[in-house]
């Protein structure tokens, strides 16, 4: 009963944490002094969900740890196995937010190659580069649209195709948009005939680009299963287990605590060595001037 009342109390603890740094930092974007959580605000920006941000991001990794910890705490009754369960949780949401960018930059990524062809075809039919970019906001690639509509917007109200093709490269946070936005800028600096050209050639670079990467991932998608399998099956191995009151008795001693965390420190380490054998380098972006 009193271990009941204590996770109860736990899990309130950290819903009532969720709700002050939501409510601090949900609404009104992140404060000057959460500029620098780097990595997670990072990854909130390039998840293209509207309203992630690093602090929200990183309050729901503090709440499923909590609620996962409690959960296995009621389930197994083993102190050890709830810690650690605390501690692997926490890293889910940064997980499935990478996933989320994956996706997200596979989107973008097949979607390039059609958004300079309708550059192209602006082009061709009369239209300034400003006046074709600004036309994606209609005629380009659905993934796309919303991005360049924001363009147009901050196109019109400043009049300066620079910075707004900066805010655009700022707002994706994508390696693909870094070099098509390069090669507008240069484009629009030094003019000339060849323009279509060079659309065309960067056209069939991203097309190419995006179906070589594309078959690798697909053939190496089968190393990051196997990793997940293999580190998911001994933890509901010991979660059967802990059904058992002598199992329940033989982890909670100091020898049973060890061979835990042992199993915990192999299982990630293990873990992480599979995932970078079987990832694919990620592409650097450009430097923004």
């Amino acid at each position: 009963m009193g271990r009941l009342v204590g996770a109860l109390l736990g899990l309130g603890f950290g819903i009532g944490t969720l709700l002050i740094v939501l409510g601090w930092f949900g609404d009104h974007g992140p404060p000057r002094s959460f500029q620098s959580l780097g990595f997670f605000t990072r990854l909130a920006k390039q998840s293209g969900i509207p309203r992630l941000t690093g602090a929200s991001l990183i309050a729901a990794c503090v709440f499923l740890a909590l609620l996962t910890g409690t959960l296995t705490l009621l389930v197994t009754a083993v102190p050890t196995a709830a810690l650690l369960a605390f501690f692997a949780s926490g890293g889910i949401p940064v997980l499935l937010i990478r996933r989320r960018v994956h996706l997200h930059q596979r989107t973008l990524r097949k979607a390039w190659p059609d958004a300079v062809d309708a550059l192209l075809s602006a082009v061709r039919a009369g239209l300034s580069l400003p006046e074709a970019v600004v036309a994606l906001e209609f005629k380009g690639p659905l993934a796309l649209r919303a991005a360049f509509e924001e363009f147009a917007a901050n196109y019109r109200a400043a009049g300066s195709f620079s910075e707004a093709l900066a805010a655009l490269g700022d707002h994706l946070a994508d390696p693909i948009a870094d070099r098509v936005i390069a090669v507008l800028k240069i484009a629009r600096e030094v003019g000339g005939t060849d323009l279509g050209s060079v659309l065309r050639t960067l056209s069939a670079i991203l097309r190419e680009d995006a179906r070589m990467r594309g078959e690798i991932e697909a053939r190496q998608s089968w190393t990051v299963n196997s990793a997940r399998l293999a580190v998911a099956a001994p933890w509901i191995t010991l979660a059967l287990l802990c059904t058992r009151p002598e199992a329940v008795r033989a982890y909670n001693s100091a020898a049973g605590a060890g061979v835990l965390f042992v199993a915990f420190a192999l299982s990630f380490l293990a873990y992480r060595v599979m995932i970078y054998i079987g990832r694919l380098p990620d592409e650097p972006r450009l430097a923004q001037t």
